[in-house]
């Protein structure tokens, strides 16, 4: 017997028999000789305790009286059932509970010094309950709360089972005291629409103004595996990070769905990009993982220590150990069972988490017992299963998130083919961060790489910028000297003769070659000196027109004509746009031949760096063809650019012609990742001479003259030994045959560099023939391209 809970209540509550009793008085005017006898027995037997009809107060009645309670609530508790039922005497939603069946009291004694109380669940729930209550007894209302109520309690070993509350208040009579207030139907819709306030509810129902007579029966049923799931669900569901609390809550979810003490729970990540095994990251569990013991990575063919488990990591079934001492004695799973055993492993499960064939990870539930876990329980996990693999898949999303945001912060934006190494640095990061908080990120190198360079540069660019603008601000001078000249009232000003000059002078300045500060002197010049003398306020009405007229010419942001500078830098934009389309629709086909690193770069004209070498991509075998293959690629790329230009060349708004190179290299070199510049460069002064050759190449001459190895649609390739050169001539000969570059070929040595010497070349020219002009811009589709 235990005391009530919950001390206020809206309820007096007696404890009563007298339903049962006058069912015993029907039963004995019955005719049936066995029944009446046994019903005029017990009646005579409670005429000496009426409070079991009127109602009980003191508890100490009831125990004082439990046998004849018991015999009276007999046909309620029937004695075959009493080892399998867990039912008991209860007052509604209180701990009051007396009469239980054996199995109840077994359990309970398995508890040991336990508190029976409904969990989850408190004061004013109950009050508002049991209001509730009322209103659906009394007042003939419907209201629906079915918060499903628990007793936790655990067994001898600790284990905690969760138990289904199940109320029976046939025996239950609900009434009215003086105190208790009328309810209007105004008064019980308030109250629909006001669950939380609990004072509300207790001016309508003050604290014992209203009678419970009569007692409930509750039947429990074990629900452990239902609520484990519902708690395991609330708990993967957490996204922040795990506290302590919520891992041993976690272990002890598992421990009550398998009823298994001293059960304890480790997952290990899978990494299909390099087949690995790793942990979770410290920030987000402290669960570690037995198969990988102290390791925070294992590659998957090392992780089970030669033991075969094709069961696991190919079909993606669960693979179960019942005695690993047993296992353990079959040739070739020796280490693995040792590892085991030294983590006082004696059974265990293994299970692959499992989304859409792909293998995400495996949760490895272990028991120090032999035969504990086997493979008959192991079936219980696939209750549960679905929700861990969603918690991992939603895991692995955001992990990937977290590598992507730390390599864009740490690195830069990763070409894919060396994406992996960076996730890879990543990842140690994210998994070591906790404990190492100094944690330095380490460069990324990649050795023995092959260099393929190349670009279409944009001829004399500089000397065309120049001569935009000059011709820009011959063109604003000349408007400034126009407008004093029509202008009577600037006339008037004794200061414009001054600037006449001044302007005349700059104006001769610009005929001699462009000094790089000269467009700077003349723009501070304009707006400080020339400017002012155009303000409307001090000129007459009629030569606002002459003056808006001016100012609608200017650039909004250099306050200077912006025309033929506008048609250059249009033609640059769309030339760099048109090419590193073609350069990057062409290369995201060149991946196939074999994945390799690339980038590019917009100048004034388009760069690119390929690098391709087994340590870029060591899943797949590297063969120096696909090397060849590659250069043969970049060679057909050049000449589509050299084609699309030419198309271009019919529409552009300003003339512009491009050149383009090849800068052949056979010897592997590494490549490091800067930290600092956030870009990958050549690794050490062995290699540096490629990177010097690139940097001048491009500006050299044929040697013995003055002549520039690059010319206008034509393709130059520098190289240095004669296998290159047989190579390229291969390549060349074949895309003559297919009609795209045209049959003349020059070879020459280039000057001396530099530091650089030996170097030669072949110059050769796209065939520029209608047939190979297959698409037709217009200007207004160029334009629209490059927004």
């Amino acid at each position: 017997m235990n005391d009530p809970l919950f001390k206020e209540s809206p309820f007096k509550t007696l404890i009563s028999f007298h339903k049962l009793i006058e069912a015993l008085e029907e039963i004995a005017l019955s005719d049936v000789d066995y029944r009446s006898n046994y019903a005029k027995s017990l009646l005579k037997e409670i005429e000496s305790i009426p409070e079991l009809r009127t109602g009980i107060e003191d508890f100490s009645i009831i125990t004082d009286n439990k046998k004849i309670i018991r015999n009276l609530l007999a046909d309620l508790f029937p004695t075959a059932l009493t080892n399998n039922e867990i039912k008991a005497v209860a007052i509604p939603f209180q701990n009051t509970t007396f009469n239980y069946t054996k199995r109840f009291k077994k359990i309970l004694k398995n508890a040991g010094d336990f508190d029976l109380t409904i969990g989850d669940f408190n004061q004013e729930q109950f009050y508002v309950l049991s209001c509730i209550l009322i209103l659906n007894a009394y007042y003939n209302q419907n209201f629906d709360y079915n918060k499903p109520l628990y007793y936790e309690i655990p067994d001898a070993n600790g284990v905690m089972y969760h138990y289904r509350i199940l109320y029976n208040a046939d025996f239950v009579e609900i009434y009215p005291l003086k105190e208790a207030p009328i309810l209007s139907i105004e008064d019980i819709d308030e109250l629909m629409d006001n669950f939380d306030n609990v004072a509300l509810w207790k001016e309508k129902f003050p604290l014992e103004s209203w009678v419970l007579k009569g007692f409930g029966v509750i039947s429990l049923f074990d629900a452990t595996k239902e609520t484990a799931i519902s708690n395991l669900k609330s708990n993967l569901l957490k996204r922040d990070k795990k506290t302590e609390d919520d891992e041993k809550s976690i272990e002890s979810i598992f421990r009550s769905f398998f009823k298994i003490p001293d059960l304890r729970i480790g997952i290990s990540i899978y990494n299909d990009d390099e087949k690995k095994f790793t942990k979770l990251p410290y920030e987000k569990s402290k669960i570690g993982s037995f198969i990988l013991q102290n390791a925070n990575e294992m590659e998957s063919c090392s992780a089970f220590l030669g033991c075969p488990v094709n069961k696991l990591l190919e079909a993606k079934e669960c693979f179960t150990i019942s005695n690993v001492e047993s296992f353990g004695e079959i040739p070739g799973n020796e280490k693995f069972a040792q590892a085991l055993l030294q983590q006082n492993i004696k059974s265990c499960i293994f299970t692959p988490i499992v989304k859409e064939e792909k293998l995400l990870g495996i949760i490895e539930l272990v028991s120090a017992t032999p035969k504990q876990l086997n493979s008959i329980n192991a079936n219980n996990l696939n209750l549960i299963l679905p929700n861990i693999v969603n918690t991992l898949e939603r895991y692995d999303t955001d992990f990937q998130n977290q590598i992507g945001a730390i390599i864009q912060r740490e690195y830069t934006a990763i070409h894919s083919s060396v994406y992996w190494k960076f996730k890879a640095e990543a990842q140690k990061y994210l998994q070591t961060s906790e404990s190492n908080k100094d944690y330095n990120f380490k460069e990324i190198v990649f050795k023995e790489v092959y260099p393929l360079y190349g670009q279409i540069d944009i001829n004399g660019s500089s000397e065309h910028r120049n001569n935009t603008v000059k011709e820009d601000l011959k063109h604003q001078m000349l408007s400034l000297l126009a407008i004093f000249e029509k202008s009577k009232s600037i006339n008037k000003i004794p200061l414009l003769e001054q600037r006449k000059f001044e302007l005349n002078s700059f104006f001769a300045e610009l005929e001699k070659e462009l000094k790089a500060d000269t467009e700077q002197q003349i723009q501070n010049y304009i707006e400080k000196e020339i400017h002012p003398l155009l303000n409307k306020s001090i000129v007459d009405k009629e030569d606002h027109f002459l003056i808006d007229n001016y100012f609608e010419n200017l650039d909004a942001k250099t306050h200077l004509f912006y025309h033929a500078r506008k048609q250059f830098d249009e033609a640059m934009a769309i030339i760099n746009k048109k090419m590193a389309d073609v350069l990057d629709a062409e290369q995201n086909e060149a991946q196939n031949i074999f994945p390799h690193y690339y980038e590019r770069f917009k100048t004034d004209g388009v760069e690119h760096n390929l690098y391709i070498g087994s340590s870029i991509t060591p899943n797949q075998s590297f063969d120096v063809m696909y090397l060849n293959n590659l250069r043969l690629w970049q060679l057909q790329t050049l000449c589509k650019m050299e084609l699309e230009h030419h198309r271009l060349k019919k529409v552009l708004p300003y003339n512009l012609d491009v050149s383009s190179l090849i800068l052949v290299f056979s010897s592997p070199i590494s490549i490091r990742f800067r930290m600092d510049e956030k870009r990958f460069d050549v690794d050490g002064t062995y290699n540096a001479r490629y990177e010097v050759v690139k940097k001048r190449i491009d500006k050299a001459n044929i040697k013995g003259t003055k002549e520039r190895i690059t010319q206008k649609e034509k393709i130059t390739i520098v190289y240095s030994h004669q296998h290159e050169e047989i190579e390229y001539l291969k390549y060349i000969h074949f895309l003559q045959f297919k009609n795209i570059l045209e049959s003349e070929i020059e070879q020459f040595e280039v000057e001396d560099l530099q530091g650089v010497y030996g170097l030669k070349a072949i110059r050769i020219k796209v065939m520029n023939t209608d047939e190979n002009l297959e698409t037709n811009y217009t200007y207004k589709e160029l334009l629209s391209s490059l927004h």
